[in-house]
């Protein structure tokens, strides 16, 4: 029996497998290098791969289906599974290991990059300081010296490294939406909406899809005050399975411009002045209201902006608005428009303008504080998405056009639709990591959502991407941990400044075959625009239906209650008193008379003009009349939360009554408000039977205008000793104007008096905010719901 031969290894064209530079005619690869060894026996494993993923794809069978009708059905792109993994590496020495390479066995199809965001906390429990280069630091309180007083050494690197890393702490700040708040979360679908789109977070009943949602004011700097009068922000960023989609919304569902072209203008005209940077983070100015009266369609937008919607009570408390017209698709190419709105359950809640002037001094940081501590302390705010979902045709008979943005589809022609709810639950690790290097994009869409022709949303597309570049350092931005999906990335793209993903392999191209035709196409599964069909010239202008902007301006006006068209009012007066070109304070005027004549005349009367003649309008066609909607007032939402989070004041000085003082507070507790002792200092008074009771913050520190409500509980001594500290009778006067509940029990009605707080309205009824000797449930039935506005007078009477 004749044995069987070993085989022969071939070495033919071995050189050329160790050389990188050309190579043999011949398919065939050698078998051996001569030698063995781990890392030549994997080179030798990967040339031989490649060369036959090569041979697997001898020409691009996808092309064809690029061109013509067959382009219409985007195809899967071809591609082969490679030999071995050692195929798609970079580098056959991968197999080798440390604690800063890895394991040695990089993964295959994966992109650790999108990993939990557990992957890059730091916690520096027991361990010892060191440098950004991980060398122990000895001493980080000196620099070091030539002699204790002599000359600092250029050598100390410690100190260079310290002081370098300071100077350059801070990134440029956003130009827009700079002032910002954020919190991690979920947003959780209702039901099975596949039927009306694709995208992800729809895909499934109690399907949840992890959520980052950034607040923002819009004209402040990074260091303004957050109770600006002013637009905010609110921007989810959706982590779904099918990648990022970010829903770039704000507090109001109009905006001040219908084309792109003109954001440049607003936003300059918005922000101080260029020659003095006055005033900050306000529009009461003249290049703004300049602006305003020589762009009428920003009409819609004032009413708005000069209404309670631009100085929430809290980030917790408004709404939120996709504000563009945006696209559903199914997985059946089935196309249907959508407006998106957040309603809070918390409710919609306010503050008045005097009150919101003087939060700005006593806490410049009233709205990022009220967001961190609700979520801090579990009261995890929560708003219920809804859709508005209509068709071309129903569009084609609105009176206005669904691609302007200074319109909005009432809700009485499109009824909302709920859809699912989002919960903020966890508060970042840090803010600069991640609350200040989120990056928003509306371009950020995932296959199911699609744009409309809105020229507003198409311009945002390009800027807030091109915006990034230059805040976040380059094109990588997306490799940030915060803006990173949880899904694979995987492409070739390469390089840039701030790469973190070391790709493996040779190919950075595609079509290819020495990498096995990956990464492909993904075909039917990946986004495909919807095929809108467009026959139309290049023009420079507008539809027009876009020249009408008056009828929604007026519509929400008169939609508002009376408080609150006193508000918008009070607004504009307020505004335009400080500006000083009277022709800018009277264009503006002539825009409000196109509105509404007795806005018009209020407003005039608070600056001593009189109304002029209205602004020529620039369409003939009748204003559409369109019937008051209720749910553009905000006080048609008290919420569903009760007096959750709510802070209320009890007063208290030496000879209160301790016992009543510990029920109320440890009742508002268990319902879940926020009740602080508040006293002229720290420290303890005594109550009624002698027992200690601490305040927790002074009259100083913690004023009125930061609380929801207030109580002055029993007690002779204790009111007497309020009444004597002049910062009492303001606490008590403020908490008044500003229309918030009160309640005051036995004694510390004398403190009422002597502020000269009327116990009733000015009609001799009952004022429905101020309870005296009540039980506490009617007064937090008065704290959960909206303020006492019956007893606001203009100008206040106390």
């Amino acid at each position: 029996m004749t044995a069987s031969k070993k085989p022969v290894a071939s070495t033919d064209g071995a050189g050329s497998v160790l050389s990188t530079m050309a190579g043999p005619s011949d398919p065939t690869p050698p078998t051996s290098l001569g030698t063995s060894n781990p890392v030549g026996d994997r080179l030798l494993e990967k040339a031989g791969g490649e060369k036959q993923l090569a041979a697997d794809m001898p020409f691009n069978p996808n092309k064809p289906a690029e061109y013509g009708d067959a382009s219409a059905t985007p195809l899967e792109g071809d591609h082969h599974q490679p030999p071995s993994h050692a195929v798609t590496g970079s580098t056959s020495t991968e197999i080798a290991s440390s604690d800063k390479v890895g394991s040695g066995n990089p993964p295959q199809g994966e992109n650790p990059t999108v990993d939990p965001l557990d992957r890059v906390r730091v916690d520096p429990a027991d361990r010892h300081l060191t440098t950004n280069q991980g060398i122990p630091v000895s001493d980080n309180q000196h620099s070091l010296k030539i002699g204790l007083r002599g000359p600092t050494a250029l050598e100390d690197f410690i100190l260079r490294e310290k002081i370098s890393h300071f100077d350059h702490e801070r990134i440029p700040e956003r130009v827009v939406h700079a002032r910002g708040s954020a919190a991690h979360g979920f947003f959780e679908a209702y039901d099975d909406f596949s039927s009306l789109t694709r995208a992800a977070p729809f895909a499934a009943k109690g399907k949840r899809t992890p959520v980052f949602v950034r607040f923002s004011t819009v004209a402040g700097e990074r260091g303004s005050t957050d109770t600006a009068r002013d637009v905010r922000g609110f921007a989810v960023k959706f982590y779904t399975d099918e990648g990022n989609w970010d829903l770039v919304g704000n507090n109001i569902p109009v905006f001040f411009i219908q084309d792109a072209m003109k954001f440049p203008d607003l936003v300059h005209a918005a922000k101080p002045e260029p020659h003095h940077q006055m005033p900050q983070a306000a529009t009461a100015h003249d290049t703004f209201w300049d602006f305003a009266g020589l762009s009428p369609e920003i009409a819609h937008m004032l009413m708005w902006v000069m209404s309670d919607r631009a100085i929430p009570r809290s980030y917790r408390t408004m709404q939120g608005f996709g504000v563009h017209t945006f696209r559903l698709i199914n997985a059946q190419g089935e196309s249907r428009f959508v407006k998106f709105h957040w309603t809070p359950l918390q409710g919609t809640h306010s503050l008045v303008w005097d009150e919101a002037v003087k939060i700005s001094g006593a806490d410049s940081d009233f709205h990022r504080r009220d967001l961190w501590e609700a979520i801090e302390s579990g009261n995890f705010p929560e708003w219920e998405l809804g859709l508005q979902i209509f068709t071309e045709e129903q569009a084609a008979s609105f009176p206005f056009d669904i691609l302007d943005a200074t319109k909005i589809v009432p809700e009485e022609l499109v009824p909302l639709t709920p859809v699912g709810r989002l919960v903020l639950n966890r508060n970042p690790d840090n803010f600069f990591a991640e609350t200040e290097q989120v990056a928003f994009c509306t371009s950020h869409v995932v296959p199911g959502i699609d744009f409309s022709n809105d020229p507003l949303l198409q311009g945002r597309n390009f800027s807030y991407q091109d915006t990034q570049l230059t805040r976040l350092g380059g094109p990588n931005f997306h490799e940030i941990p915060i803006n990173a999906p949880v899904v694979q990335i995987q492409n070739n793209q390469r390089d840039g400044f701030h790469r973190q993903a070391i790709n493996r392999g040779r190919v950075n191209y595609e079509p290819n075959s020495l990498g096995g035709g990956v990464p492909y196409q993904a075909g039917p599964r990946g986004f495909t625009s919807y095929p809108e069909p467009v026959a139309a010239d290049k023009v420079r202008g507008n539809p027009e239906l876009f020249a009408e902007h008056y009828g929604q301006a007026r519509l929400f006006y008169q939609s508002q209650t009376p408080v609150e068209q006193a508000h918008i009012a009070g607004a504009f007066r307020f505004e335009l008193t400080r500006v000083q070109t009277p022709m800018v304070r009277a264009r503006i005027l002539a825009l409000l008379a196109n509105v509404d004549d007795a806005l018009a005349a209020k407003v005039a009367e608070g600056l001593g003009m009189e109304v002029p003649a209205p602004l020529p309008r620039a369409s003939d066609k009748p204003v559409p009349e369109y019937s008051p909607s209720p749910s553009l007032s905000l006080l048609t939402r008290p919420g569903q939360t009760g007096i959750r989070t709510r802070r209320v004041a009890i007063l208290v000085a030496p000879g209160v009554d301790g016992d009543a003082v510990r029920a109320i507070y440890d009742e508002l507790l268990a319902d879940g408000a926020v009740p602080r002792l508040v006293g002229s200092m720290l420290g303890k008074v005594k109550t009624t039977a002698g027992e200690p009771l601490g305040v927790e913050v002074s009259l100083e520190a913690g004023p009125s205008v930061l609380y929801d409500a207030m109580i002055v509980p029993d007690g002779a001594q204790a009111a007497a000793a309020l009444a004597r500290n002049a910062h009492t009778i303001d606490f008590v006067r403020e908490q008044y104007r500003h229309c918030k509940p009160i309640l005051v029990l036995g004694a510390g009605a004398t403190l009422l008096a002597k502020a000269m707080i009327p116990t009733t309205l000015p009609d001799g009824s009952a004022d429905p905010g101020l309870l005296v000797d009540a039980p506490l449930a009617a007064f937090i039935e008065a704290l959960a719901g909206h303020r006492a506005y019956v007893r606001e007078t203009d100008p206040p009477m106390v």
